[in-house]
Order: C-alpha cells, then structure tokens, then sequence
C-alpha cells in the first residue's frame, strides 16, 4: 500500500521513510505542502498520508481540508504529525479532515499501530466499493446471459442517439430472435433453452466489435447498439454477426443442435431526428419481416417505414 510522508525536515523524512519502508509500505516522500499536493491529487494517489503540520507552501491543515474539497473515491486516510498536542489543536486537526494524528516526537509502536487502524478503514472502503460495484452490475446485468438487460440497453441506446444526432453520426440498430426457440424449449426443455440462451448470448458477445453495445430484449430477442454503422455496413455486420450462429453447432444438454437466428436492422439518419423508440420499432418491423422471410435473414428497415406501419 502506498503511503505519503510529507515533512519539510530532511532528518524526520528519513526516519519516517525508514520506519515505513520496514513495515512493507511503499513510500512517497513530499518536501512541502505543493509536492504532497501533486501527490494526493493525482490520479492514483496514496491510499494513506503522514503530513507535518507545519510545511512551506501548504500545511498539513490546509492539505486535509483540500483533499476532503475534492470529495473523491478511493478515500485517502490522513494522519498529522505535529508537535502541537493541546486538546484545542488536536480538535483543530480532525475538523480540518484528519483522520487521526501523532504527536512529536513520535513512538514507532505508536504509528504503526495508527497506520493499521488506516489501512484497516482503507481495506474495509475497498470490499465496500467493490460490493457496490457487483450489485451496480447485477441490477444492470440479465442474470441468465450476463449481457445487458433490457432497461440498460435501451438507457444506452438513448445516449447514443443523443451523441449521433449531436454529431450528424452513423448508428445502427440490430434486434436479433432465437429461430424456433419454442421448439427447443418443448423438444428438449426449458434448461436445454436457456442453455441455447447463453450459448447464443457468449458467440455474438465475442463476434460483435469491443464498441457494440448488446442486451437482452425480452425471452429470445436480443438487441445490438452498433456505432457509425449506416444501412450498408449494419447489413454486412448483421450478416456476419448471424453467420457467426450458423456456422457451428451447439452442444446443449449433451447434444450438437443447430441454431440460427433472424435480425432486423435499423440505422438513424440524422436528418430524420428519429428516436430511440422509432429505431427499436423499425428494428422489429425488419426482425418480424425476416422471420416471415424464411428466418436465419438479415433485413433492413428504415425508420420511416416502421413510423408507417403504426
């Protein structure tokens, strides 16, 4: 764990260096208040801060109430090392944002054991934000495939309607439907479907492109958000996004079955300022043309002609 000494006397630097060195810290060191600042605003800054009360250019106090302005995550625990040890001060200290402080000249024992109680709130933070983070995940997450739900990936389109309107920008739409789903859930099972799901869901996730964005519609439809695609080139990726299923077998409960699947296509034009809702329905109107088609199809749609069959 990275850990910031910032003290303007050269001799206490060392000893605090050393002493923190032999705990198995990673040391920074800060001669005064703007190098220490450099440090604690960068974008990976120590996760702990040992700051001399009195410093050139910013002090301990003042490094506590700028940091604590920034209001950042991860949180950066500060400890001030000060020869000031009056009840007035000390309250002086915690009140500026310190987190905790020793007084000069300090014991060793001391401060390794307030360095652990920090790193103990560090590590404590770090389990939190990463919980958070899974649970942030798993709300926007479906949980059979592991793609995008439906309100996520309609959030997103959204956004990039937003950006290709603003930009006068390319965007496709690809909503895609499991071929004879109902017969493999009624053949086989509904876990031998939900495995044709996942199966489905893991071959476009690794065919689309790193910047598509994909999400399961509802049941067995699925949609892609495909920037800077226009009509031709959204054809050609849906096509290879559908060969992608084609071409290789599924082993699904223990048996190869074939799976294809039918897509409808759907890119903005800017100059029509369609929405996000007037793309979804000329993807379907396409996605329900292929199925009708023969299935395993790609079809186009422009946004004007699903706006007509309303």
């Amino acid at each position: 764990m990275k850990v910031l000494v910032a003290d303007d006397s050269i001799v206490m630097r060392r000893l605090l260096e050393s002493s923190l060195a032999g705990w198995n810290y990673q040391v920074l060191c800060a001669k005064d208040g703007a190098e220490a600042w450099a440090y604690l605003q960068s974008d990976d800054p120590p996760s702990l801060a040992v700051l001399d009360w009195m410093m050139p250019v910013y002090s301990g106090l003042d490094l506590c109430r700028m940091v604590r302005a920034l209001n950042r995550t991860p949180y950066t625990y500060l400890i001030l090392l000060t020869a000031r040890g009056e009840r007035e001060d000390i309250v002086e200290g915690l009140s500026a944002g310190a987190d905790d402080y020793v007084v000069k000249p300090f014991d060793k024992h001391e401060l390794e054991v307030r360095l652990r109680a920090g790193r103990r709130i560090i590590d404590l933070q770090s389990e939190l934000m990463h919980t958070q983070e899974a649970l942030r995940e798993q709300a926007m997450k479906d949980a059979l495939t592991g793609v995008w739900n439906r309100a996520s990936i309609m959030e997103i389109l959204d956004r990039e309607v937003a950006r290709a309107t603003r930009d006068s920008a390319p965007l496709g739409v690809l909503m895609l439907d499991l071929d004879h789903f109902k017969h493999i859930n009624d053949n086989y099972g509904h876990q031998a479907g939900d495995e044709a799901l996942r199966g489905v869901a893991a071959r476009i996730s690794s065919a689309q492109r790193s910047y598509d964005s994909f999400g399961r519609y509802g049941g067995e439809e699925f949609m892609i958000v495909a920037p800077g695609c226009d009509e031709a080139y959204l054809i050609s990726h849906a096509e290879r996004l559908r060969n992608a299923i084609d071409s290789q077998s599924f082993k699904i409960g223990g048996k190869e079955l074939h799976l294809t699947a039918s897509f409808g296509a759907c890119a903005l034009d800017p100059e029509l300022h369609a929405s996000a809702d007037d793309l979804v329905r000329a993807a379907d109107a396409a996605l329900y043309a292929a199925k009708h088609a023969g299935r395993n199809a790609v079809v186009y749609h422009h946004p004007v002609i699903a706006q007509r069959l309303d």
